[in-house]
């Protein structure tokens, strides 16, 4: 048997089906742990869609294996906030391949990317099951924070950071 490669592309338009399908599927099994139910028939399924502007944004990047099958995701955007500040955007992996790297590939590209276009500081709003990733990754936890996903709605996230 060969082994699986698996490369990096940007996403695009024709990826959104794809996207929608992994965070679906990976959220609801990954943050089942950390998250009471309510929690997961509430707010999971609001998070777990792809935006459309960010899938085609450019700096929205797929890991794929050989038969272009979405193995992981993930990106940045220029924070609201203005100035050299970015955001990290829906990283995930697919949850039957977790712990091989795709998610830290991911961020070296979003960190790369990011600091090229003269960014100095990646914002990132984690979820209670992924803190561990990011500061291995070098963020360093602000605080807990609710995200209101709609009235009555709230997530509980995780407030990192990370200078570049």
């Amino acid at each position: 048997m060969q082994p699986q490669v698996i490369t990096l592309r940007t996403s695009a338009e024709g990826d959104i089906a794809a996207v929608d399908q992994l965070l679906s599927q990976s959220y609801s099994r990954l943050l089942r742990a950390d998250y009471p139910p309510s929690v997961q028939v509430t707010a999971i399924p609001i998070i777990a869609r792809a935006n459309p502007s960010l899938i085609t944004s450019g700096r929205y990047y797929l890991a794929v294996d050989q038969d272009d099958q979405v193995l992981g995701a993930g990106g940045w955007s220029r924070s609201i906030k203005g100035g050299q500040v970015a955001d990290i955007r829906h990283v995930v992996t697919d949850y039957r391949h977790q712990r091989r790297g795709i998610a830290r590939r991911i961020m070296m590209a979003i960190i790369s990317e990011a600091r090229q276009a003269g960014v100095t500081r990646l914002d990132c709003l984690s979820t209670r099951t992924a803190r561990r990733f990011y500061g291995a990754m070098g963020f360093e936890t602000l605080g807990a924070i609710s995200v209101a996903l709609r009235p009555g709605i709230e997530f509980p996230a995780i407030r990192m950071q990370r200078s570049l």
